[in-house]
């Protein structure tokens, strides 16, 4: 690989006169610059772009961390493509690193990304508190956007989803469509949104009276398997059921297969809904009813956010997005309809 001090040599000019051709810093001729590059382009040079970054304290790179728990499914690929295509408009680089396992690997994947000089990064936490994050935000100076976790000191540096909002409304169709023997599939519990969701679910029953039965509750951990095993866990345990809401699309999905096998009808006698509005789901036989986060628009705001603090702008405090039920053919009316 060719030198800047190679490129100097074969342009006639300094090495500090490359260096200010490539950093656009200082006053350098038309001529020599064009001089510069065909050396450049000659001796086939690319820039070391950790020194460049070095040298500038700037990359135009955003660092996304993201615990791989995430990696699988349409949400993941979402958040993904969003944050790239966003990126991409503002003339920026997206970097994703591994938050891995714990609060620790969560906290060095964002310490490889600051060192690495991104401008800025986005969190995408699963087991850092918030205390520690409005913590990070304090300690870094570089801009630092959280997504999907509500902060107490740095309001303007997350943006997040109604998680426990959109379950209640979910629970709350089903309850006036005449559903009162609601079943619920949890995410896995070490994830602050599945504790969201199953808390939406309680406070519908709460509110319209209808007692919660532990019996009805059962733990998923995503993935269609553990829907299959949440039906099977639901009807070894012999209480009535006419609806199931699985706290994700692939959940419901897999406990639509199971109740098929056992020869039970979906809508007919169960009626289920999932959330995150898979693009499979409109699709389904009979197509599953489900809860949209605003995914997109919650990672567009928060690119958005990102730039403007670069920028020096003004940041609003307004953090909370709300999500759509699409009722779709999974759902119809239940044995206590009026």
């Amino acid at each position: 690989m060719s030198t800047m001090l190679e490129v100097a040599k074969k342009a006639g000019v300094s090495k500090a006169t490359v260096s200010r051709v490539l950093s656009g810093k200082g006053y350098v001729s038309d001529a020599t610059k064009e001089q510069v590059y065909k050396a450049i382009e000659e001796a086939g040079y690319r820039p070391n772009l950790l020194a460049r970054n070095l040298a500038s304290n700037k990359s135009e790179c955003i660092g996304l961390v993201v615990t791989n728990t995430l990696y699988n499914g349409s949400y993941f690929s979402e958040i993904l493509s969003q944050a790239a295509k966003k990126l991409e408009d503002n003339g920026r680089q997206l970097i994703l690193v591994d938050g891995k396992h714990s609060a620790q690997e969560e906290r060095e994947a964002i310490q490889f990304l600051l060192d690495l000089r991104c401008d800025a990064v986005i969190i995408y936490p699963r087991f850092l508190s918030i205390d520690e994050m409005d913590e990070i935000i304090d300690q870094y100076k570089q801009p630092i956007m959280v997504v999907n976790r509500k902060l107490r000191k740095h309001q303007s540096h997350c943006i997040c989803c109604d998680h426990k909002g959109s379950s209640y409304l979910a629970t709350k169709h089903l309850i006036e469509r005449g559903h009162r023997d609601i079943a619920f599939i949890t995410g896995s519990m070490d994830s602050p949104t599945a504790i969201e969701r199953l808390a939406g679910y309680k406070e519908a029953l709460n509110q319209y009276d209808i007692g919660i039965n532990d019996n009805l509750i059962v733990q998923g951990k995503w993935t269609p398997g553990s829907g299959v095993s949440a039906v099977e866990s639901l009807y070894q345990r012999q209480d009535k059921i006419s609806a199931i809401v699985a706290s994700n699309d692939e959940m419901a999905i897999g406990a639509m297969k199971k109740l098929n096998d056992l020869g039970i009808s979906v809508p007919g006698e169960i009626s289920i809904i999932g959330f995150d509005n898979i693009p499979t789901a409109p699709y389904l036989s009979p197509a599953l009813s489900s809860v949209r986060d605003p995914v997109s628009e919650m990672i567009s705001e928060v690119i958005n956010r990102l730039i403007s603090m670069l920028d020096g702008g003004y940041l609003s405090k307004e953090n909370i997005f709300t999500s759509d039920l699409l009722v779709r053919n999974s759902v119809i009316d239940g044995p206590y309809k009026k």
